[in-house]
């Protein structure tokens, strides 16, 4: 059975993988010229569980007030003339109720937890290697108020499974010692010792390699610009090619990967996927004092920035702007975000050589991705991870490789079901009942 995937960022390449692995012929189809070379080039690079309390949460609203006037504010929006802008944002304001909130952590910690334990095994079983390093995320405070807010959410993912414990300043800078020099700025900390980094970029170019040579083919360079319907299917997926030319490219099943890009690919079946993208930053740079420069990965809560050690460069990346698909970079917030790691790790970075980079991250308003079946037998979606994409790629991706088998996933997900909404069901095999 033939399958294709719209989307080769390290979703779709993951999905790809595990479609392999299932028996499918697999073709991936893409616009860009390599794999990763959009949203999964130069991300954050974390593994990061313990990231589950998603953007929508009772204190967004007050911290979306405080930020409004802010240039360098860590969420940023620019209102337009967009409905599907609109449409998103009144769904955000719904996912910020306590129940919501607490709600989709559960989703989000359970689907983190599987996909880390299907990452370290494809990681064992193929010897894969993308500067990956197992020393657990660091979340730093230096707002006393904002560490009192960590605790409740912390609480709930070690009530789920996630061991994120709250630590003492002593107790951060001992996992951490590039942090010394910022001990009269930090007030606390939390860690979760079996999160990972890793390069997201380096991954998905080696597993898109592994694949290639499983027989997965790639047809990058081509620009999906319609899937087309005909009796209740997906009958074809329209692309240019390379030289300009259309292109007719059928499948027996059809997978929709192709992050801020999909909702505007499922409209016109009748899907209406709220996914929109929340424009991010990063900055990259050789590590200039490996004395100062820091060994474990951590995430900055406050300016909703994260910090990861790739080999010898140093990645800070973070940040979201909802203000349309627009990659053009701001570069006063790339330089807020240098300024805010000088700020806590002084001298770690030669930032003269730092490069900037944008991406637009496929945000639904709860955080969770779509992962599972349409109304249309023969399309699925694997969409819509937001800042968790890395996170969260190979837990979806078995999860919907499973589920295009008619096998019962072993991750507990609400899985989208036949009108693409999310929904608590059962699960039967190879359907989401509603």
């Amino acid at each position: 059975m033939k399958a294709l995937v719209v989307g080769a960022g390290v979703v779709g390449v993951t999905t790809a993988w595990f479609l392999n692995r299932q028996g499918f012929e697999v073709v991936v189809v893409d616009r860009g010229q390599e794999p990763a070379s959009e949203t999964s080039f130069a991300n954050g690079g974390q593994i990061s569980v313990s990231h589950a309390e998603p953007w929508a949460n009772p204190k967004a609203l007050r911290r979306a007030l405080r930020w409004l006037l802010r240039a360098d504010a860590p969420l940023r929006l620019r209102l337009r003339a967009d409905p599907r802008q609109w449409t998103w944002l009144a769904r955000f304001v719904r996912e910020c109720t306590r129940e919501r909130t607490r709600r989709n952590i559960g989703e989000l910690v359970r689907l983190g937890t599987y996909s880390r334990k299907v990452l370290q095994q494809l990681r064992a079983d193929t010897g894969i290697s993308y500067d990956e390093r197992l020393r657990g995320i660091l979340h730093l405070y230096t707002d006393p108020r904002e560490f009192e807010a960590a605790r409740e959410p912390a609480l709930l993912m070690r009530e789920l499974g996630c061991e994120r414990s709250v630590v003492s300043v002593d107790e951060a800078i001992a996992i951490e010692p590039a942090l010394r020099n910022a001990r009269s700025l930090l007030v606390g900390a939390t860690f979760t010792p079996a999160d990972e980094s890793g390069d997201a970029h380096a991954f998905t170019l080696q597993l898109a390699a592994l694949c290639r040579a499983a027989g997965v083919e790639f047809r990058m360079g081509h620009r999906v610009t319609a899937l087309r319907t005909g009796a209740g299917r997906i009958e074809h997926v329209e692309a240019i090619d390379p030289d300009g030319r259309y292109e007719t490219i059928r499948a027996d099943r059809y997978v929709l990967a192709a992050g801020s890009c999909s909702a505007s690919l499922a409209a016109p079946l009748g899907i209406r996927l709220a996914v929109y993208p929340a424009k991010g930053y990063s900055v990259t740079m050789p590590v200039r004092d490996s004395a100062r420069a820091f060994e474990v990965s951590m995430t900055d809560d406050e300016h909703k920035l994260v910090f990861s050690r790739l080999g010898d460069r140093l990645r800070i990346a973070g940040t979201a702007e909802l203000a349309g698909y627009g990659r053009a970079l701001d570069l006063p917030r790339c330089r807020a975000m240098l300024r805010r790691f000088e700020q806590l790790m002084p001298g770690a970075g030669d930032a003269t050589a730092a490069t900037f980079w944008s991406g637009l991250r496929p945000a639904t308003p709860s955080n969770c991705p779509y992962v599972g079946r349409t109304r249309l037998p023969d399309l699925f979606l694997n969409t819509g991870h937001g800042t968790l994409g890395w996170t969260l790629a190979c837990g979806s991706a078995k999860a919907l490789a499973d589920l295009m088998v008619q096998r019962r996933p072993d991750v507990d997900y609400a899985f989208c079901g036949p009108t693409a909404e999310r929904s608590r069901t059962s699960v039967v095999p190879g359907t989401i009942t509603q």
